[in-house]
């Protein structure tokens, strides 16, 4: 298998649920370690990876975060059932009726959503949606001392989605579990590797986070520790190239290149740094697409608002679906966010983050 793809495969199949990011986390480290100069965690488990160019400043922070939708167990009902709190932006629709797997101390143990049968149903149930705080995960146990012992769950267990990768049909799509943001993260990776080849003028920190889904933590902290002069936050953007979504919500398109966004609930992007991407991306032939979202939370917020300010940007490989048990992205995009990112960094010298960093 080719060495991106596999790449996504391994870090989409991760269970990596919101500050439970350590299977991620050890991917990223590995990838990581023979491309860069030091790594180092900081105090919520974020991993930061320096890359030494032929200058120490100024300092690059590219970002993009490890953790997934999930769950953890808040408790086990006598009957052997565990009931879940949510972690980070799940609709209840999506929750129900679906494979999930619960990491406890024994291994992995298999589970389903249970959803009553039409067949029982009156006519009025059938039309609701039915809220999480009624859903449950039935992982076969026949009391609780059963699921408790037998099977290891304890309370604060983490909960992942239990879906696979795939090449869908055998074309340039891919679809699997995570990619928010794992597609981020392996974008990251060959950023790094692709700077390796010919170094930038700067010192490049390739930094994947923690919690992002429950308020962009650990891109707050990191970037603390960082200190960058310039954040570039790679992210999975929001396609709406499908039934049922409308360019009023959404903008991007799978195989229409990388996405930069121009205003989400979270950031606007410095405005100096957002023409430099689209001048670079223009003079690389590489086709970019905007996006405008009135909601969506992302990395580089945190990024920007630390210290004095940091001009930042979020740049993003188009998804289908987010925040679902599958979604499905494109490698034309994939490749393109890589190339377009790369470039920007080796042209991040010390007078032209000067200049993006002026507001003379």
């Amino acid at each position: 298998m080719p060495r991106v793809r596999r790449l996504l495969k391994e870090l989409t199949n991760a269970h990596g649920p919101t500050g439970f990011e350590g299977p991620v986390r050890a991917i990223m480290r590995r990838e990581l370690s023979p491309l860069v100069s030091d790594m180092k965690t900081d105090g919520v488990g974020s991993l930061i990876a320096h890359l030494v160019g032929s200058a120490e400043s100024p300092r690059v922070m590219l970002s993009a975060h490890m953790d997934e939708l999930g769950m953890l167990v808040k408790y086990i009902t006598p009957e052997g059932f565990v009931k879940f709190q949510t972690l980070g932006g799940w609709l209840d629709q999506g929750i129900i009726n679906q494979r999930y797997v619960i990491l406890t101390r024994k291994g992995t143990v298999q589970g389903v959503t249970g959803l009553k049968t039409p067949h029982v149903m009156s006519a009025e149930d059938r039309a609701k949606a039915m809220k999480r705080d009624h859903m449950f995960i039935d992982v076969g146990a026949t009391s609780s001392d059963d699921a408790k012992g037998r099977l290891g769950i304890r309370p604060g267990d983490p909960i992942a989605p239990d879906s696979t990768f795939v090449q869908l049909n055998g074309g340039k799509l891919y679809m699997g579990k995570a990619f928010d943001d794992r597609v981020g993260l392996a974008a990251m990776i060959e950023v790094i590797r692709s700077l390796n080849e010919r170094r930038p003028p700067n010192s490049t920190f390739a930094v994947a986070t923690v919690q992002e889904e429950i308020g962009l933590r650990g891109a707050q902290t990191s970037s603390y520790q960082v200190r960058p002069d310039i954040g570039i936050n790679l992210e999975a953007g929001v396609a709406a190239d499908y039934p049922g979504i409308s360019s009023d919500e959404a903008q991007e398109r799978l195989g229409d290149g990388p996405g930069i966004f121009l205003h989400d609930a979270s950031m606007l992007p410095n405005l100096k740094l957002r023409d430099f991407v689209v001048e670079v991306a223009q003079a690389r032939g590489i086709p970019v697409q905007f996006e405008v979202l009135s909601g969506y939370g992302e990395d580089g917020a945190e990024v920007q608002r630390s210290h004095e300010g940091v001009p930042s940007i979020n740049i993003t490989v188009p998804v289908r679906y987010l925040h679902n048990h599958n979604g499905v992205m494109n490698r034309e995009d994939f490749n393109g966010a890589v190339e377009l990112v790369s470039e920007v960094i080796r042209r991040m010298d010390a007078k032209t983050v000067a200049d993006l960093r002026s507001f003379d």
